[in-house]
Protein backbone atom coordinates (compact mmCIF):
# COMPACT_ATOMS: atom_id res chain seq x y z
CA UNK A 1 0.00 0.00 0.00
CA UNK A 2 1.40 3.35 -1.01
CA UNK A 3 0.72 6.65 0.72
CA UNK A 4 0.86 9.63 -1.67
CA UNK A 5 4.01 11.65 -0.96
CA UNK A 6 2.31 15.04 -1.44
CA UNK A 7 -0.12 14.47 1.47
CA UNK A 8 0.42 14.83 5.21
CA UNK A 9 -0.95 12.34 7.73
CA UNK A 10 -2.28 12.30 11.29
CA UNK A 11 -1.74 9.57 13.87
CA UNK A 12 -5.53 9.08 13.80
CA UNK A 13 -5.13 7.94 10.15
CA UNK A 14 -6.50 10.98 8.34
CA UNK A 15 -4.74 12.59 5.40
CA UNK A 16 -4.54 16.27 4.54
CA UNK A 17 -3.88 17.73 1.10
CA UNK A 18 -1.68 20.71 0.38
CA UNK A 19 -3.40 23.95 1.34
CA UNK A 20 -4.76 25.98 -1.58
CA UNK A 21 -6.09 29.47 -0.77
CA UNK A 22 -6.22 28.45 2.89
CA UNK A 23 -8.35 25.34 2.22
CA UNK A 24 -7.23 21.72 2.64
CA UNK A 25 -8.98 18.48 1.69
CA UNK A 26 -9.24 15.72 4.32
CA UNK A 27 -9.88 12.00 4.09
CA UNK A 28 -8.90 8.76 5.78
CA UNK A 29 -5.95 6.67 4.71
CA UNK A 30 -6.07 3.41 2.81
CA UNK A 31 -4.68 1.73 5.95
CA UNK A 32 -7.66 3.03 7.99
CA UNK A 33 -10.17 2.15 5.29
CA UNK A 34 -8.84 -1.42 5.16
CA UNK A 35 -8.90 -1.71 8.95
CA UNK A 36 -12.51 -0.51 9.06
CA UNK A 37 -13.73 -2.94 6.46
CA UNK A 38 -16.61 -2.08 4.13
CA UNK A 39 -17.84 1.42 5.03
CA UNK A 40 -21.64 1.53 4.89
CA UNK A 41 -22.41 4.92 6.47
CA UNK A 42 -20.65 8.28 6.69
CA UNK A 43 -21.64 11.18 8.92
CA UNK A 44 -19.52 14.17 7.89
CA UNK A 45 -19.29 17.68 9.30
CA UNK A 46 -21.51 20.18 7.52
CA UNK A 47 -20.51 23.30 5.60
CA UNK A 48 -20.08 26.11 8.12
CA UNK A 49 -19.21 23.80 11.02
CA UNK A 50 -16.06 24.57 12.96
CA UNK A 51 -13.72 21.62 13.47
CA UNK A 52 -10.88 21.46 15.98
CA UNK A 53 -7.61 19.63 15.53
CA UNK A 54 -7.71 16.26 17.31
CA UNK A 55 -11.44 16.38 18.10
CA UNK A 56 -14.27 14.27 16.74
CA UNK A 57 -16.10 15.78 13.78
CA UNK A 58 -17.98 12.86 12.28
CA UNK A 59 -18.36 9.11 12.11
CA UNK A 60 -17.75 6.23 9.74
CA UNK A 61 -19.67 3.00 10.19
CA UNK A 62 -18.53 -0.23 8.62
CA UNK A 63 -19.60 -3.83 8.62
CA UNK A 64 -17.05 -4.34 11.44
CA UNK A 65 -17.48 -1.30 13.69
CA UNK A 66 -18.21 2.39 14.13
CA UNK A 67 -15.24 4.74 14.12
CA UNK A 68 -15.05 8.39 15.07
CA UNK A 69 -13.65 10.76 12.50
CA UNK A 70 -11.08 13.22 13.87
CA UNK A 71 -10.07 16.50 12.28
CA UNK A 72 -6.33 16.87 11.69
CA UNK A 73 -6.74 20.68 11.59
CA UNK A 74 -8.71 23.54 13.11
CA UNK A 75 -10.93 25.59 10.84
CA UNK A 76 -14.28 26.03 9.11
CA UNK A 77 -15.75 23.33 6.88
CA UNK A 78 -16.18 24.65 3.34
CA UNK A 79 -17.37 21.43 1.68
CA UNK A 80 -18.51 17.92 2.56
CA UNK A 81 -18.32 15.12 0.00
CA UNK A 82 -21.95 14.28 -0.73
CA UNK A 83 -20.78 11.44 -2.99
CA UNK A 84 -19.37 9.67 0.09
CA UNK A 85 -22.60 10.22 2.03
CA UNK A 86 -24.55 8.72 -0.91
CA UNK A 87 -22.01 5.93 -1.56
CA UNK A 88 -19.83 5.32 1.54
CA UNK A 89 -17.95 2.52 -0.25
CA UNK A 90 -15.93 5.26 -2.00
CA UNK A 91 -13.94 5.51 1.24
CA UNK A 92 -12.71 1.96 0.58
CA UNK A 93 -12.40 2.02 -3.20
CA UNK A 94 -10.78 5.46 -3.60
CA UNK A 95 -9.59 6.79 -0.22
CA UNK A 96 -7.16 9.30 -1.79
CA UNK A 97 -9.36 10.41 -4.70
CA UNK A 98 -13.18 10.31 -4.81
CA UNK A 99 -13.37 9.09 -1.20
CA UNK A 100 -12.20 12.40 0.32
CA UNK A 101 -14.44 13.48 3.20
CA UNK A 102 -14.45 17.25 3.69
CA UNK A 103 -12.61 20.50 3.05
CA UNK A 104 -11.56 22.99 5.71
CA UNK A 105 -10.44 26.62 5.64
CA UNK A 106 -7.59 26.30 8.12
CA UNK A 107 -7.43 28.86 10.92
CA UNK A 108 -4.47 27.35 12.81
CA UNK A 109 -1.39 25.66 11.43
CA UNK A 110 -1.66 21.91 12.07
CA UNK A 111 0.79 20.32 14.47
CA UNK A 112 2.40 16.90 14.42
CA UNK A 113 1.45 15.88 10.88
CA UNK A 114 3.57 13.13 9.37
CA UNK A 115 5.14 12.79 5.94
CA UNK A 116 4.16 9.77 3.85
CA UNK A 117 7.31 7.92 4.91
CA UNK A 118 6.80 8.77 8.59
CA UNK A 119 3.16 7.64 8.38
CA UNK A 120 4.16 4.36 6.70
CA UNK A 121 6.61 3.70 9.52
CA UNK A 122 4.02 4.69 12.16
CA UNK A 123 1.27 2.49 10.69
CA UNK A 124 3.60 -0.39 9.86
CA UNK A 125 2.74 -0.49 6.17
Amino acid sequence: MSNPQQLRYSKEHEWLSAVEDGVATIGITEFAANALGDVVYAQLPEVGDTVTEGETCGELESTKSVSDLYSPVTGEVTAANQDVVDDPALVNSAPFEGGWLFKVRITEEPKDLLTADEYSEFSGN
